[in-house]
């Protein structure tokens, strides 16, 4: 028996005796490839490393999984589906397989839903989908294939974005939560809304829209005054609280900030907005709560509005199964809070907080006047009053959607830029590792007066697309010397405008999956994310059923 066994074996006997065992983190962890964020793109990305052999872990700020896609955006925008694959794909399967049961249709029979939709087909039994859902729908499927796959999921876990990442070398070694849970991999996924991973991480980023010259856009800056727009006041609109009055005061939500040069760019973001579950159903409906705080003064405007004979509040009440709505923004005046959001995106956590209860203030409001308030006809409240929150969703949260949709907030500024050159085919990608096919949609930004002395919203962009286009890998990568084992498949490295066409929850899964393959092969050859073959990637991803790219004789 060797001299340094004996005194190894009375060290630790010694250790025994006394209690003094050494300490063991319960609070560390470590996997192959660590995603940050419980969005959609967030599980499809874990579910692909599951697929690819790799260990995984999901720290997720959130305790319900999905993000938007089960906080209330049920009535997918899909574009062209034809360029949905992959795992993307076969979660709109599993929504499908779940409708075709009986049992699903508590509300209505499944021949009563029928295939409705204005533009999205609500179930393709050809293609074995369904694109239109119940909120809660959506979670139990990415609860699902979390259990089915033996992910480990840390939930409630927020980044410590002041001192919580740690780099050595250009590569995160590890991240650190604000409980103090601490995370180690070799390979890193933000799958956030926000970015803060990649903020915290120190890549570069940008917030708000560029001017049109720095890529050479036609629809990136500002764009005041352009009537093909859609959701705009059409009718000249006193914007003052005493008609006539300046003195008065200008109505709740109005910048009294002088509108910038068309084209030029700002640090303003698209509006936010809850996307809600109503129901029209008496025996699973409850009445719009009045809010805390509630102020009628702060929709004067929309009544202004109605008073003009706009009857079209409920043109996007569109329908899901089960007598219920996912209800989206629509018009002049609406669900979208614009100008509540502009520091959202930078903003700390408990800052991020207030805007997200002030956006739930806002919109709680306005459909509890739009109910009640004699300010508003007598045929709006009527039409109002058979709708109300479903009363089985959100039942933890008092109905009321869990996620604000958080349209845009950073936008990495990675390898490559997406431009609306790429988006509208006139530059191809040499790279692609998914598709986009929605049109390039950017909600209004700001509310405010003209010349002419009305009021009117400036930012919304609704450019429909020609053809499916191509998504760079470069998009989801930041630059080498920033980061060499981070990607990001959710704030992608686009322009403003870019971005309105790629923030689609499909795509965001579709890229979810994507970089997680592009991990895998980092891991497997021990180089930088930026340094794969690009060949190598391709064959896995088809392998993987992703749709890279279509010829245009091939386009609907």
């Amino acid at each position: 028996m060797s001299k340094s066994f004996l005194i190894l074996a009375f060290s630790f006997y010694c250790m025994v005796c006394t209690g003094k065992m050494p300490a063991i983190n319960p609070k560390a962890y470590s996997a192959d490839i660590i995603i940050y964020g419980g969005t959609s793109a967030a599980i499809i990305a874990a579910v692909e490393a599951v697929h690819s052999g790799k260990s995984v872990l999901v720290v997720s700020p959130d305790s319900h999984l999905g993000g938007l896609s089960s906080g209330g955006l049920g009535f997918t925008d899909t574009g062209n589906k034809s360029v949905i694959g992959g795992l993307s794909r076969e979660f709109y399967h599993r929504v499908w397989l779940h409708y075709n049961d009986n049992a699903a249709w508590k509300w209505e029979k499944h021949s009563e839903f029928g295939n409705k939709g204005q533009g999205t087909v609500a179930m393709d039994g050809e293609n074995r989908t369904m694109w239109i859902f119940e909120p809660h729908v959506a979670e139990a499927v990415f609860e699902e294939l979390v259990k089915e796959n033996n992910i480990r999921v840390l939930r409630n876990e927020w980044l410590d974005r002041e001192k919580g990442v740690e780099k050595r070398d250009g590569r995160i070694i590890s991240v650190k939560t604000l409980s103090g849970i601490h995370v180690s991999g070799k390979m890193f996924v933000d799958a956030t809304y926000e970015g803060d991973l990649m903020a915290a991480a120190g890549v570069s980023y940008f917030v708000g829209r560029e001017a049109n010259t720095v890529y050479g856009e036609s629809y990136n800056g500002v764009q005041a005054g352009i009537k093909e727009r859609g959701h705009f006041f059409k009718d000249p609109i006193d914007p003052y609280k005493v008609p006539g009055s300046k003195e008065s005061g200008l109505l709740y939500g109005i910048s009294p900030d002088p509108i910038a040069g068309n084209g030029s760019g700002d640090k303003k973001v698209q509006a936010y907005c809850f996307r809600l579950c109503l129901s029209d159903h008496p025996g699973n409906r409850i009445p719009f709560p009045k809010p805390a705080h509630y102020d009628p003064a702060n929709y004067e405007l929309v009544a202004r509005v109605l008073d003009t004979g706009w009857m079209d509040w409920f043109a996007k009440y569109d329908r899901i199964p089960n007598k219920k709505t996912d209800t989206n923004n629509h018009g002049p005046f609406s669900s979208d809070f614009i100008g509540g959001n502009y520091d959202y995106p930078e903003a700390n956590y408990a800052r991020r907080k207030e805007i997200i209860a002030a956006h739930e203030e806002y919109q709680k409001g306005l459909f509890y006047f739009l109910s009640n308030d004699k300010r508003v006809s007598d045929e709006v409240r009527g039409k109002m009053s058979i709708w109300g929150l479903a009363a089985d969703e959100f039942k933890e949260n008092g109905n009321w959607p869990r996620q604000l949709y958080i349209r845009e907030a950073r936008r990495m500024t990675g390898v490559y830029v997406t431009t609306e050159h790429e988006v509208t085919g006139k530059t191809q990608v040499s790279d692609p590792v998914g598709m986009g096919s929605y049109g390039m949609d950017s909600h209004n930004i700001q509310r405010y007066v003209t010349s002419e002395g009305k009021v009117q919203n400036e930012g919304d962009v609704q450019v429909k697309l020609k053809y499916p286009y191509s998504i760079s890998y470069g998009s989801i990568l930041p630059k080498k010397g920033e980061c060499t084992n981070l990607l990001v498949p959710v704030c992608v490295s686009a322009s403003h405008i870019a971005f309105g066409s790629i923030r689609m929850e499909p795509v965001f899964m579709i890229l979810g999956q994507s970089a997680v393959a592009a991990a895998c092969l980092a891991i497997e050859n021990k180089i930088a994310v930026q340094d794969i073959s690009y060949e190598m990637l391709k064959k896995r991803l088809l392998e993987r059923g992703q749709v890279l790219q279509m010829l245009k004789t091939d386009q609907n």
